[in-house]
């Protein structure tokens, strides 16, 4: 049994395949389910071996170039063409030029605020969502796209900002939601890591920094953060893809979250990243099997949002606190911002549950995006209602 365990978490280190569940081969154990991406010219090689050990396995995904290329099709690039646009993936350069666009046409309810620049100088921008209000003391977070080949992390991102901006008025709860709290948007928190998914390798997941005394790019952002750094579920191996960087916030990605919400910590009361896949909603902590304080309330929380999906969409999602639901993955940015306060922290993985994978086609956009919606608006709900109970 071992010895299978040993030649699978061999295989992910073979040139040609990608790991995509879990993140990393330690977590590879008997009886598990293991998601391996395979380039085409080593297909014949990896499923005679896993035939001769005796192992199970199924082709889930056959034509990625197929898939790729229809989630790089786009029929336009301007948000002026109506609710297509947000059904479909954008480049970089798209998510910028929309950014620019949408504080341009919604100036009374929009800000931009450049938050620092990533490690090939690309800009940070945060989009501040605010109602047509005074001022209020209090604020979400929601950042997307930690982690390059999740693209359907900045689809939500856009997602939200449209329904938020079009249904304010109009639908009951995203009114609520914006006369009680601003919303700050971090569409693209990894944009060299997103830019290399478009022209170079569609399966990146780190950043693009240069690595000291290693031919190997990138860090991990979600491994990271100071929470519990570098310890088991995170690799201090720059070859690696839950490389934890040089040291706690070595990367300028997530140096400028991090002075940001540090900068915002009185204010900000719920804070959220957006991930994919496996459709989980999770709570802190995922750098420990600790309980934190208010697990129960978190706890029930994630099972109402949950609960909710399934009931209008038909879809599954499992929830608890990430560390016992998933595995252990210290450095991330939920355990961190909860450690500095913010004692609402969750972590979205959105579709799916691993039938495409990184790879999830753009029809599939629209339903991955409502579900995570609504989960938000469960969350977003309730700490509205709990900080309007503790006013005096």
């Amino acid at each position: 049994m071992f010895k299978t365990v040993f030649l699978v978490q061999n295989l992910t280190s073979h040139n040609e395949t990608e790991l995509w569940q879990p993140a990393s081969a330690i977590y590879i154990t008997i009886n598990s389910e293991v998601h391996l991406y395979i380039r085409s010219t080593s297909v014949k090689f990896v499923t005679e071996l896993l035939r001769k050990q005796g192992i199970t396995y199924r082709m889930l995904l056959e034509n990625t170039p197929a898939l790729i290329e229809m989630q790089t099709k786009n029929d336009t690039s301007d948000p002026r063409s109506g609710g297509v646009f947000y059904e479909r993936y954008h480049s970089l350069e798209d998510i910028y030029y929309w950014i620019n666009k949408t504080k341009q046409d919604h100036s009374d309810m929009v800000k931009v605020i450049l938050i620092g620049s990533s490690s090939e100088k690309r800009p940070l921008f945060v989009l501040k969502l605010s109602g047509r209000r005074d001022e209020v003391k209090r604020a979400m977070w929601i950042d997307c796209g930690i982690h390059a080949r999740e693209w359907i992390a900045p689809a939500f991102c856009m997602w939200f900002v449209n329904y938020a901006l079009a249904f304010y008025n109009h639908n009951t709860e995203i009114t609520e939601i914006l006369n009680n709290m601003d919303v700050y948007i971090l569409t693209s928190m990894n944009p060299d890591g997103y830019k290399y998914t478009w022209t170079t390798d569609r399966m990146w997941r780190k950043n693009r920094s240069n690595n000291k005394d290693s031919n190997c790019f990138g860090a991990d952002l979600n491994r990271n953060f100071d929470a519990n750094w570098c310890t088991k579920g995170a690799s201090d191996n720059p070859c690696d893809p839950t490389y934890c960087g040089q040291f706690p916030e070595s990367e300028p990605e997530t140096q400028a979250v991090t002075r940001f919400l540090r900068s915002h910590k009185d204010t900000v009361k719920l804070y959220l990243s957006i991930h994919s896949y496996s459709q989980m909603l999770l709570f802190p902590y995922s750098c420990s099997y600790d309980e934190i304080p208010n697990h129960s309330e978190l706890f029930e929380l994630v099972k109402e949002a949950s609960t909710k999906i399934r009931r209008y969409y038909k879809n599954n999602y499992k929830y608890g606190p990430a560390a016992k639901t998933i595995y252990l993955a210290p450095g991330g940015s939920d355990d961190w911002a909860y450690n500095l306060g913010i004692k609402y922290s969750f972590t979205f993985e959105l579709q799916d549950r691993g039938r495409y994978g990184f790879l999830l086609p753009p029809s599939l956009i629209p339903q991955a995006c409502n579900e995570a919606l609504l989960a938000t608006k469960v969350l977003a709900l309730h700490v509205i209602k709990k900080l309007n109970e503790e006013l005096p």
